[in-house]
């Protein structure tokens, strides 16, 4: 049987990951992602989630644009904000900016149940249909401001920001559970930082920068 060339085309994206993911290791702390969240990467077909004139460019380490001026992730920033997250199967996780529903399906290979908010009606109905296309179950969308989370499935174990809101977004930090994480890039567009949100027990929040980042601002309903 001839294998398909996405395959290879994932391996490679996998590898070339892992090279990025090494050569990152002074600002990460370690040299290597999670196995589980490479094994994930290697199983979601990300083609089958960019525009069908791009499918070519699907598994190049690179932002691929989507419509409506918004992009579909690097692999590369996929796979360290999925890493960081630290996804336990059985999660709740909140997920703010479903694009084409990608990171969602990753998300969900993980264990995870994705509750998804997307702004964008256009987006979010073809990110629906993308995951119903690849028959993975266990994700959720709605379509809203995704400043103001999801609240009739709080709290979450994880929330995962996909846009770059100038300052965390109150109503995101009050839905994330005691013990829960947030993985989010927040700043102006020129000086965008990809954030680690911790919230202990007794709901103190501790920040870490990870490293200068840049995506689409996150937008909100006025």
């Amino acid at each position: 049987m001839t294998q398909d060339p996405f395959d290879a085309l994932r391996e490679q994206m996998v590898q070339v990951i892992a090279i990025y993911a090494h050569y990152s290791s002074e600002k990460l702390g370690k040299d290597a992602f999670d196995e589980r969240v490479m094994e994930a990467l290697g199983e979601v077909p990300r083609h089958e989630f960019v525009p069908l004139e791009l499918r070519a460019y699907a598994y190049a380490d690179g932002p691929l644009p989507i419509g409506y001026e918004k992009t579909i992730s690097q692999p590369y920033m996929v796979a360290l904000m999925t890493d960081l997250a630290e996804i336990e199967d059985g999660m709740r996780v909140l997920e703010v900016g479903t694009g084409l529903g990608y990171h969602a399906a990753v998300l969900a290979a993980l264990g995870a149940k994705v509750y998804s908010v997307e702004i964008i009606d256009e987006l979010a109905v073809r990110a629906e249909k993308n995951i119903k296309h690849q028959g993975v179950t266990g994700i959720e969308f709605r379509i809203g401001d995704g400043s103001h989370g999801w609240a009739e499935h709080a709290p979450y174990d994880r929330i995962m920001v996909s846009a770059a809101p100038e300052l965390i977004p109150p109503l995101l930090i009050d839905q994330l559970k005691p013990g829960g994480r947030m993985v989010v890039p927040a700043g102006m567009a020129d000086a965008q930082q990809l954030m680690v949100v911790d919230k202990d027990e007794t709901e103190r929040l501790k920040t870490r920068e990870v490293m200068p980042v840049r995506f689409s601002p996150l937008e909100t309903v006025n």
